[in-house]
């Protein structure tokens, strides 16, 4: 007996190793949900919102290396997907995104909810198609899974909702041939490089998440050139821990020692990395970079030399041709920069420390010093979370708290919205992260203006009781965007968020919520989170004054700044 289109959908996916499809059900989908319902190994994740599940998807696909999958039903459904898909899509992990569509002969009329897929996931998506007979499965199924996973992109398979209980004329197995080619630089592009870095006395190492198999022979090429390591945020999850060469971030949520190091190299050699903030590469030095993905090369600072091929492969072949440089002293500067910024930050994660300083500038204060700083829980989080803890982080003053109080020592994970920059990331992931490692400790940085964006899908964790802890950072505030209006010299605007008590809303949920409003209880309300089983939603109440000072802040910002303040207080006073 011929099996239907649904079928051969669902037998693919768990021929494929996935054991979980995201999404919101509706009448185009059902013969799929079906497939799904009476498939063992493969389970449906009913989310409250399809963009949730999405970024569920996405998160599943980052962490495992494998496909992710979701789906969305005509119209409004599959619109909901759309951002999620495209965190995929700029994260550069496989995503299937299976979307029902009107019925075949109402295609084109203008019926009810329908929508063009193939024109909306235009741009997100590296393959797109819309399946418009059986038998053009499993050929079709073939090559979305195929595009995704080789191109690191998002596929989108559109499949009208009278078409998944057609049964195929001609069955047959799906062969996805899904084998990667490992590929380096030939031998003279090889030896370019090494003349020049043979030649350089001041090498800086650019490191990103495409050097995340490559962790030895990257410490090998520090090693070698005796050459600090700036890490993107991406690398931190796979060369933080024990690396005596690393320096932390770069940009805005970096840190003055990897601006140093990047000021002061005489080459710059990029690994994997396609960091995009040009204002923050070193403007009068000698770059070599290593990409795997040839449009890479040159496209965020002119290259002297571009190697087109795996870092790890690269590198092997690289290794041998490099002279050792003797003279240590850039990477030491660099790394005593490093330790003395690092100190700073401990004295700032203190939870006593706003109290000190309350005690040196009491008239300058008002009772805003009373708040917890947001160092403080992040770093309370690190020393609570387990070393194999999975985070995931929000857009904005979230990640740069966990980037800097938060370190992926042991076999933690991380991931965000890191390329997107969408809100709203953090809980969605951690879901898909949770069902991924149902067995390991899942710790989300919420903003509270994320959370509150897709609060319904924590119904979701408590549907499928899944015990993710979400740490809030609840300034009350867009705290990214407050700070870039006072840098820019504006008055706070339009960022101020009228919260609910996250916790209580969380017990109404039926999760356990614990809110903490004082310094002094700060350290216990941690431990109750981390010892609490099941999933908590952990409020804290932070100071939505505290400013993240970056790795190389200008005068202008300075400026901008103060005049901002004097601004508020005006505005204040009229008020």
């Amino acid at each position: 007996m011929a099996r239907t289109v649904a079928r051969v959908i669902v037998d693919a996916l768990n021929e494929l190793g996935v054991r979980h499809v995201f999404g919101v059900v509706g009448d185009a989908l059902n013969p799929l949900t079906e497939a799904i319902r009476t498939t063992d190994d493969v389970n449906w994740v009913g989310c409250r919102h399809e963009e949730a599940a999405a970024f569920a998807a996405g998160a599943q696909s980052q962490l495992s290396g494998n496909l992710g999958v979701c789906m969305g039903t005509v119209g409004p459904g599959s619109v909901h997907l759309l951002n999620g898909l495209y965190d995929a899509a700029k994260s550069r992990t496989p995503v299937l995104a299976i979307c029902g569509q009107v019925p075949l002969a109402e295609l084109g009329s203008e019926y009810f909810q329908e929508v063009d897929n193939d024109l909306l996931f235009r741009d997100v998506a590296v393959y797109r198609a819309t399946v418009t007979s059986p038998d053009q499965m499993p050929r079709m199924l073939e090559s979305a899974v195929r595009a995704a996973v080789s191109q690191d992109g998002v596929a989108v398979l559109t499949v009208p909702g009278d078409l998944g209980d057609q049964e195929l004329t001609e069955d047959r197995p799906t062969r996805f041939a899904l084998d990667r080619a490992v590929t380096r630089p030939d031998d003279p592009a090889l030896a370019e490089a090494a003349e020049l870095l043979n030649a350089a006395s001041r090498v800086t190492l650019l490191v990103g998440r495409g050097a995340r198999d490559a962790r030895a022979e990257v410490l090998r090429a520090a090693e070698l050139l005796a050459a600090p390591m700036v890490l993107t945020l991406k690398a931190k999850e796979g060369f933080e821990d024990g690396n005596a060469f690393q320096v932390g971030q770069t940009g805005l949520i970096g840190n003055p020692a990897a601006s140093h190091a990047l000021a002061k190299g005489d080459v710059l050699l990029m690994l994997g990395t396609d960091f995009p903030y040009r204002d923050w590469y070193p403007k009068d030095c000698r770059v070599v970079q290593i990409d795997a993905r040839e449009e890479h090369l040159g496209r965020r600072v002119p290259v002297d030399v571009g190697l087109a091929g795996d870092v790890g492969a690269t590198l092997r072949a690289l290794l041998p041709l490099l002279k050792a440089i003797p003279d240590r002293e850039h990477l030491d500067d660099c790394r005593d920069r490093f330790a003395h910024w690092q100190e700073g930050q401990r004295r700032l994660a203190d939870p006593g420390h706003e109290r000190r300083l309350a005690g040196k500038l009491r008239a300058a204060l008002d009772n805003r010093h009373h708040e917890i700083r947001p160092e403080a829980l992040a770093a309370a989080v690190d020393s609570r979370a387990d070393r194999d803890a999975v985070f995931t982080s929000d857009t904005g003053m979230a990640t740069v708290w966990l980037s800097r109080f938060v370190t992926m020592s042991g076999s933690r994970r991380l991931i965000g919205s890191y390329n997107l920059g969408s809100m709203a990331n953090a809980m969605p992931q951690a879901l898909g992260a949770q069902l991924w490692a149902p067995d390991r400790q899942v710790v989300a940085f919420c903003g509270d203006g994320g959370l509150s964006m897709l609060l319904g899908d924590l119904m979701t964790i408590r549907t499928y009781r899944l015990p993710v802890k979400l740490v809030v950072f609840d300034n009350r505030r867009l705290g990214m965007v407050k700070l870039e209006q006072e840098q820019a010299g504006l008055p706070e605007f339009g960022t101020e968020l009228d919260n609910p008590d996250f916790a209580a809303v969380a017990t109404a949920l039926g999760l356990t919520g614990i809110r903490v409003t004082d310094p002094a209880e700060l350290d216990d309300g941690v431990r109750r989170a981390f010892d609490t089983p099941g999933p908590v939603v952990l409020d804290v109440l932070t100071n939505p004054e505290e400013v993240a000072v970056p790795g190389r802040p200008t005068v202008a910002q300075g400026w901008g700044f103060a005049i901002a303040k004097v601004k508020e207080v005006l505005s204040s006073r009229e008020d």
